[in-house]
């Protein structure tokens, strides 16, 4: 039986030593595995409007049913859509050939796929003398067109549709010219689905094609026999030619006339076709609508259900009269055609509806009941459900409904509020039962009997339980309640600031400066030349600098590292950065160290010659590799995140290397001095890891690196982005809001709104600001420039020129802004202090309210806190003044910035 997750679905992609972009989608090369998980781009048949209060889901492995009649909406006093995410699975295959080109120079290898998509080939060469598993680029007269380098170790190409396929066929291909006197020994590669974000490998590793005798251990090489098979469809023709081409070539060459470069082309290359299977699933969006009435004449609760999912829908349900959720059978009377299933619940048809997609069905149940429970099973006996746990829809105003609320957060999902009373009563069964949930667990922790009686690890237990729902509730406040939060914190005269919620999240008054970019590390001594410039930072009102990473590195920006402990680097020696940290502390400007947790690189090889045997005070051995990396034969488990594809990742479930870099984290905070962490690629680990290593190490900020692709639609960026934030917000989630995150979703879309003059776009459909910190403004770190997008990489560039549009905006707005080394020592600086400023003067912090009072084609305008207003963009906006007054205090290329007089 498969098991669908009702959670927002992941991108995967690729990340190489950095990130890169291809046609405008941003995207880092990283794990070549290919993943069952996928970023939502399926398709949404909503055939109602989704209600406003939010609710989490969860399912377990059920079915139930119900029977179709009208239902009257008066009177509801609980309507929650809940959103259902499962995937569609279609076959097809890979088409892999190597024969020779029509000039009889060359040979030529086309790779081709049998399902349409936009397939990109993310392949490299390995070169006749080396040594492991390392690709590099292939030489430039080698590259397809529409080739784009991705730093300096592979190439990604576009899969163009086959010129000789008909338009209904789907077969895309990309040819690559191969000469047989090169040095080449190998093409290596793997395919990408760019509509879906999964990668696709040949038996768990990467495809290889040998262009010199073939090791006989190397069982993942394709095309092990020589000979041609046949193109399937319409492309049998043109494999016929060549087939033909080459039978007759062979027969004039003869044996006699060959040189000995021929000789040395035949004894090495044979040709060959060969197919592979490729499984491609498909995202779709559902929803499941569930609204409950009390019956005016009888009491009890008639709850009706309606879904758009397709085809039969089975409800597999039962009912619960405790907190407990215990399932139980309800008695009569039941809807037609239900059956019992094992004594313990009840399977009901949903009816079709007449005229419309979709079912629905009719529950009566008595009003001693507590809640509904239920999960939905589709097609091929696939089950709905989120996390594992069963849908559960409250009954009755029960003070303990904290499950609901937990099941809501872990969703997050945004959805429109009801209006009136009964969103009054629901709001306060809601908060009721969280708050009431969490006094009985201080009060049980504190009770001198149970602290006597309870061992050391039940208290801890309770005490992580508390501050979960406590995260958890600021989480669902923040998202759901956002309106009231604003007029409250507007409204309030005695918040001055707003208080610390738990370690790594800071003040809230943070400003951030990156403090190098992709060549600092070339001068050997980029510590002495900062420490030169910390007084001018720290007078420009930046009150956090973010270091590059410390360790020693196999890549010189130390982004690959060997020996954790050893922190003498290309950027200068262990004496001379913790000089540097003392000086900005000197200066009232805390330090962020740059750490890489998710992979290391080994100093040893195995017996199988490859590098997974670690040196140093930290000399792990291969259990500390994460087992379906395929590149470095780690006996750890699996993955809890994506891999990365140059260097062993570390498999965080094992005990002794969380303990290890809990005891390396707490180290650098004591030797060096660092108040904080900038977490690179966090997407390669589970958040909850994260939690662990900043519980232990106890910084005063941390932000985190989950960098994936937004949703564009033939190169044009998606308005909506709500499926990459979500993403960003469940890592958020995943480390309980012990970190923030950079707000990748806002630089995006900023891109878009300023390059394409689509102002608009900075307004979301509920009228707040488009990325992270639209939902989570205390946890998103927003940026326009990095070490990776802009400096020499320039993979995600701001549109030129036009930088300080973009200052001005997340300068002026909440969140923690983070400007770029590059622009700080720029023609921008004096703009950029000026609103530094004065976001400083006017008290504006990561909690600041938004107010957009304009997003059209050529202006995006917006009020925070109602102190500053801004505008960017060509368009023309004056703030208006009522009962207060403005006055313009900067003004630059297309943006303004006024201050409440």
């Amino acid at each position: 039986m498969s098991t669908v997750i009702t959670e927002p679905l992941l991108h995967h992609d690729l990340r190489g030593i950095r990130r890169s972009r291809l046609k405008s989608s941003i995207f880092r090369p990283a794990s070549m595995s290919f993943s069952r998980q996928f970023r939502c781009h399926g398709r949404i048949f909503y055939s109602f409007k989704p209600p406003r209060k939010p609710f989490i889901v969860r399912a377990s492995s059920f079915g139930s049913a119900a029977i179709v009649e009208t239902f009257d909406f008066t009177d509801v006093f609980f309507r929650e859509t809940f959103p259902l995410r499962w995937t569609e699975t279609v076959e097809g295959r890979i088409f892999v050939r190597l024969d020779k080109e029509k000039n009889d120079q060359n040979w030529q290898l086309t790779v081709g796929c049998g399902l349409p998509g936009k397939w990109i080939l993310h392949w490299g060469v390995s070169y006749i003398d080396d040594v492991g598993s390392e690709w590099d680029q292939p030489p430039a007269d080698m590259r397809p067109p529409g080739s784009v380098p991705i730093k300096d170790y592979a190439i990604e190409t576009p899969l163009e549709k086959a010129p000789c396929t008909t338009e209904g066929d789907g077969l895309y291909e990309v040819k690559i010219s191969v000469k047989p006197d090169s040095t080449i020994a190998a093409i290596n590669f793997v395919l990408k689905d760019e509509e879906t974000g999964a990668w696709y490998q040949h038996k768990g590793r990467d495809f290889k094609v040998a262009l010199v005798d073939r090791p006989h251990d190397d069982n993942n090489i394709i095309g092990g026999q020589k000979g041609f098979g046949i193109w399937p469809g319409a492309l049998g023709q043109l494999s016929n030619i060549l087939l033909k081409g080459e039978a007759s070539h062979s027969k004039e060459e003869g044996t006699d006339g060959a040189s000995s470069n021929k000789k040395q082309e035949d004894s090495c290359l044979g040709g060959f076709y060969e197919e592979l299977p490729l499984v491609k699933q498909i995202p779709v969006h559902n929803s499941v609508c569930v609204s409950v009435r009390k019956c005016p004449t009888t009491a009890k609760n008639i709850l009706y259900l309606e879904t758009d999912l397709p085809g039969d829908v089975i409800v597999h349900w039962g009912v619960c009269r405790d907190d407990a959720k215990n399932w139980e059978i309800p008695v009569a009377p039941h809807p037609p055609g239900t059956t019992i299933f094992k004594r313990k619940a009840l399977r009901t048809l949903l009816k079709q509806k007449e005229g419309a997609k979709g079912c629905s069905g009719l529950f009566t149940l008595d009003k001693d009941i507590l809640g509904f429970l239920f999960v939905l099973r589709i097609k091929e006996n696939t089950w709905l459900n989120s996390m594992g746990n069963d849908f559960f829809v409250p009954l009755s105003n029960s003070s303990n409904l904290v499950q609901s609320i937990k099941d809501q957060s872990e969703t997050t999902h945004i959805s429109e509020k009801t209006d009136g009373e009964n969103e009054e009563v629901s709001d306060s069964v809601y908060t009721d039962g969280i708050i009431n949930e969490i006094r009985n667990l201080v009060s049980d922790i504190s009770s001198e009997k149970n602290r006597n009686t309870k061992t050391k690890e039940a208290q801890e237990s309770i005490l992580q339980e508390i501050e979960k729902l406590a995260a958890e509730a600021y989480s669902i406040f923040r998202s759901s309640m956002q309106t009231f939060l604003e007029e409250a914190v507007s409204e309030s005269k005695a918040v001055d600031s707003p208080s610390k919620v738990s370690s790594g999240t800071g003040s809230g008054y943070e400003i951030l400066c990156q403090g190098f970019n992709w060549e600092s590390n070339k001068s050997g001594r980029w510590y002495k030349e900062l420490k030169e410039k910390a007084e001018e930072v720290s007078s420009l009102g930046f009150s956090i600098i973010w270091l590059p990473p410390p360790t020693e590195s196999v890549s010189p920006e130390g982004y690959m590292p060997k020996d954790l402990y050893n922190l003498n680097s290309r950027y200068g020696t262990i004496e001379e950065l913790k000089d540097l940290v003392k000086k900005f502390h000197e200066v009232n400007v805390k330090v962020l160290g740059d750490v890489v947790l998710n992979h290391r690189c080994a100093q040893y090889k195995n017996q199988n010659g490859v590098w997974n045997i670690f040196g140093g005070r930290l000399n792990w051995d291969d259990r500390a590799i994460v087992a379906d990396d395929p590149h470095f034969q780690g006996r750890g488990n699996k993955s809890s995140g994506d891999n990365f594809h140059a260097a062993p990742n570390i498999d965080h479930s094992q005990d002794f290397v969380r303990k290890d870099l809990k005891e390396w984290l707490c180290w650098l905070r004591k030797e060096i001095g660092y108040d904080g962490w900038r977490l690179d690629f966090v997407r390669g680990f589970w958040g909850g890891y994260v939690k662990d290593y900043l519980e232990a190490s106890e910084p005063y900020f941390a932000v985190g690196e989950f960098w994936d692709s937004l949703s564009y639609s033939y190169s044009v960026m998606d308005h909506n982005q709500d499926a990459h934030r979500q993403r960003i917000i469940d890592w958020i989630n995943a480390t309980n809001g012990t970190a923030g995150a950079f707000d990748v979703t806002t630089k995006g879309i900023l891109h878009s709104a300023i390059e394409r003059c689509e102002y608009w776009r900075l307004s979301d459909e509920k009228g707040k600001p488009p990325g992270v910190v639209g939902w989570w403004p205390s946890r998103a770190v927003t940026f326009i420039e990095n070490h990776d997008t802009g400096s020499t990489q320039g993979h995600w560039r701001f549109p030129g020129g036009k930088e300080m549009q973009g200052y001005a905006y997340i300068l002026t707005h909440p969140g923690t802004p983070a400007v770029f080394y590059d622009h700080v020592f720029s023609h921008y600086q004096s703009e950029i202090a000026s609103l530094i400023s004065l976001r400083n003067r006017n008290k504006i912090h990561c909690r600041s309210t938004v107010k957009i009072t304009k997003a059209e084609k050529d202006v995006y305008a917006a009020i925070m806190d109602d102190k500053v207003a801004m505008k960017i963009g060509p368009g023309y906006y004056e703030p208006q003044s009522g009962s207060q007054r403005w006055s313009l205090a900067l003004e630059g290329s297309n943006y303004k910035v006024w201050e409440a007089t």
